[in-house]
């Protein structure tokens, strides 16, 4: 071949074009980002209307509280009454069979905290205290007219029920707490006048524990009755011997009973006249009152700032000639 004709034959290599990447354009990037001098200069804008709310909802608040009815709280320190086991435990290991069958209670007289909290919160308990307390017009003051002892009311079916006096009572007056470790009791009375809330608070200890101890008495009188008929019909000497030590069980449970006053519950602190109310709190409301008020005008503060924002960037297009 002739070393000067031109070459026809092209390489590969020589043929192939090398690929060419085109980056695209790079878009203008609108920077959203507010930083700290952004959100002073809008705090700052709109100070005053900060300010205004701050004051607004502090003073309101304020004035709430100020309005509210003071509730009062007294309150009651307890202990479960001591009562002597061990005679009780000696006759339940030997008798307790035909105690179980007479229905006698070889446990005592005392110490039965749980049926007296049962019995305190119990409707019929607090039916009746309320009703020989004639705590009707005190405890529904708001539609009682005292000058004319009756009820502002339009019809008779809008007079307030026993029920209803004993849900109010049982769940916003009166309360009783108990200290798992320790075994203590609090019970307590929130209304508002403080000298009615301290009278009802000492004076339902003393009453369950006149309850608790009269039903005890009973209690015990009852087996008696019924051990001394099952002592005529026996004749068997060990079943007659027993009948008398149980006999003698229930009548130390009726002379225990009427010389103790605090039957099932002993008085550690009784409630005194408090000085201070427990609702409403009013410094705590004022400066809750004052962060709300601050936090919903710095929140306006930036809500308009946004909303203005957002006009400029999208103004309305101009109406057609």
């Amino acid at each position: 071949m002739n070393s000067n004709q031109p070459s026809t034959i092209k390489t590969f290599e020589h043929n192939q074009q090398q690929p060419v990447y085109c980056l695209p354009a790079q878009l203008p990037v609108e920077d959203d980002e507010i930083n700290l001098l952004d959100y002073w200069r809008i705090l700052t804008r709109y100070k005053w209307l900060i300010i205004l709310l701050t004051i607004m909802s502090g003073a309101g608040t304020i004035a709430l509280a100020f309005s509210l009815t003071p509730i009062y709280r007294a309150e009651v320190t307890l202990a479960p009454a001591a009562e002597d086991k061990s005679a009780a435990s000696a006759l339940a290991g030997q008798f307790g069979g035909l105690a179980s069958l007479a229905g006698v209670n070889l446990g005592g007289s005392g110490g039965k905290t749980e049926e007296a909290i049962a019995t305190l919160n119990s409707r019929l308990f607090t039916d009746t205290f309320i009703k020989e307390k004639k705590l009707m017009p005190i405890l529904f003051d708001d539609i009682w007219d005292e000058n004319n002892k009756s009820w502002k009311v339009e019809s008779d079916k809008d007079k307030p029920t026993a029920w209803q006096a004993y849900k109010l009572f049982n769940a916003d007056i009166r309360s009783i707490s108990e200290d798992k470790k320790s075994g203590m009791l609090a019970l307590s009375i929130e209304w508002k006048d403080p000298k009615i809330a301290t009278q009802w608070a000492n004076e339902l200890v003393e009453r369950i524990n006149s309850h608790q101890k009269a039903a005890a008495i009973k209690e015990s009188q009852q087996s008696i009755e019924y051990l001394k008929n099952e002592l005529q019909e026996t004749s068997v000497v060990e079943m007659r011997q027993a009948i008398f030590r149980l006999i003698e069980a229930q009548t130390k449970n009726i002379m225990l009973a009427s010389v103790r006053d605090e039957f099932v519950f002993k008085i550690i602190d009784p409630a005194v006249v408090p000085e201070e109310n427990i609702k409403p709190k009013k410094k705590l409301m004022a400066i809750l009152g004052t962060i709300v008020g601050f936090m919903l005008g710095v929140f306006l503060a930036f809500l308009l700032a946004f909303i203005k924002k957002q006009k400029e960037n999208n103004p309305g297009s101009a109406p057609a000639n």
